[in-house]
């Protein structure tokens, strides 16, 4: 049986996780401050973590920079704040996923579900191979030419997006709405910078690539 943590401070929300994930059929614990998800988490880890950013004693990007330190756990970012920097600050420490609140039930139970598939819990390797390019979506390691490359959480969700449509186009707006969320449609520039970044790391020629194609004013595909 699948375990989720979900840690918030206000006990409304706290109990409506945990009827809705119970009745899926999830193990479910709840914390209302870090301190006490950590210690749970110490304890007995769990397969997914749902974490508030605003809770009463630790921050939750302190929570998740703890979490991050020691295990590679999915956490699923649950928070009112809605500010593109905590997006960004939350995705770059190490979460899988940003939902902002208010939230729609269905939305948010999908996406657990899609940050325990991206970390291998339904225990189907995703590995993705081009000329000297590997990505192993599953386990987050990236090598080119046989040397480990490092890539952050919102790159690795950039790949996974495209890489899931197997060389097809995804459109700007959605993958937008993939990566940082709804609001996000129209924040292109996040995409050229992200995707220049991965270029760099993993084109033989950045400036000509043949692993990540654009198309102009449309969209972005994985070329495999």
């Amino acid at each position: 049986m699948t375990f989720v943590l979900a840690v918030d401070d206000d006990p409304a929300i706290l109990r409506t996780l945990s009827i809705n994930l119970r009745a899926r059929g999830y193990d479910v614990e709840t914390a209302g401050d870090g301190r006490s998800a950590l210690q749970i988490v110490q304890e007995r880890m769990p397969d997914v973590v749902i974490l508030d950013l605003g809770l009463p004693d630790l921050d939750g990007v302190a929570v998740l920079k703890r979490l991050r330190s020691h295990a590679q756990v999915p956490v699923v970012v649950l928070s009112a704040r809605h500010e593109s920097d905590d997006k960004v600050e939350a995705l770059d420490e190490g979460a899988d996923d940003y939902v902002t609140k208010p939230f729609d039930m269905e939305e948010l139970l999908a996406r657990v579900r899609a940050a325990i598939r991206r970390t291998g819990g339904d225990g189907a390797p995703f590995v993705v191979e081009v000329g000297d390019v590997r990505l192993d979506i599953t386990e987050r390691q990236a090598t080119r030419n046989g040397e480990e490359v490092r890539l952050t959480p919102t790159e690795w969700h950039i790949v996974e997006v495209l890489a899931r449509r197997e060389g097809r186009l995804v459109r700007q707006a959605e993958l937008l709405h993939e990566v940082w969320g709804p609001g996000y449609d129209r924040e292109t520039n996040y995409l050229r910078v992200f995707l220049a970044q991965l270029r760099r790391k993993l084109e033989a020629d950045p400036a000509r690539p043949t692993l990540f194609i654009t198309d102009p004013g449309i969209g972005y595909r994985l070329v495999v």
